[in-house]
């Protein structure tokens, strides 16, 4: 197969000027023959190579076919094994990044209970500094792993990142605007894995003896 030839096609077929020029070649020497057996003779090869073009040009235009399947389906093998490679390196890099999704989910809730320690804690209890040194240690081999802490407060509630668990009548902010956090969210190599667990503003009640807080079931 050529290298010029366009690329998934084939040539099979006898050149349609090849076998004109055959066959004109042996016509012109039968007309030229004034022997009528010379001129039977001359009809006869002539008879005989053209059901020989014939066959071979039929068998040609058939192997083509065939080639061109064995062709199409290699082509689409080949694509199908670059898509399998591209699926295997994509899982093996999702490995790499996400194997530890679910041992992080399940260390965070000590980190939220070493931070509700330290906001209990009296200022002056000895034991403060080393709570504080242990969570600064959980929290730099947590980041070595790719796992990166996120507070919410202030911001407005994104529910693709929050999750309120209350609304909280205040004139002191916008509503909509985080104004509590029950605990901090938390991202592995720039996926969310636990949202913030957060409290929203809301338009205060103009009732003053309405409470202060009531459940998110109203919508953030």
């Amino acid at each position: 197969m050529s290298d010029s030839h366009e690329q998934g096609k084939f040539q099979a077929d006898i050149p349609e000027d090849a076998v004109a020029a055959a066959l004109r070649s042996v016509e012109k020497r039968a007309r030229a023959s004034q022997d009528p057996e010379t001129a039977a003779e001359e009809n006869a090869e002539l008879a005989k190579l053209r059901a020989e073009v014939e066959l071979s040009q039929a068998l040609g235009r058939e192997t083509k076919a065939k080639l061109e399947d064995v062709h199409e389906r290699w082509v689409r093998a080949v694509a199908d094994l670059e898509n399998a490679k591209k699926r295997a390196a994509r899982e093996r890099e999702d490995v790499q990044k996400f194997g530890v999704e679910k041992l992080v989910k399940d260390l965070l809730p000590v980190l939220d209970n070493l931070d509700r320690a330290l906001a209990a804690a009296a200022a002056d209890d000895p034991l403060v500094e080393g709570v504080k040194l242990v969570r600064a240690s959980f929290e730099q081999a947590l980041s070595r792993h790719g796992v990166k802490g996120f507070s919410a407060m202030g911001q407005p509630f994104d529910p693709a990142r929050h999750e309120a668990l209350m609304q909280v009548p205040t004139a002191g902010a916008a509503p909509g605007t985080v104004v509590m956090e029950h605990a901090r969210g938390y991202t592995l190599n720039e996926r969310l894995v636990r949202p913030a667990m957060v409290g929203v503003a809301v338009a205060a009640p103009k009732d003053p003896a309405a409470g202060s807080s009531e459940p998110a079931g109203g919508g953030a």
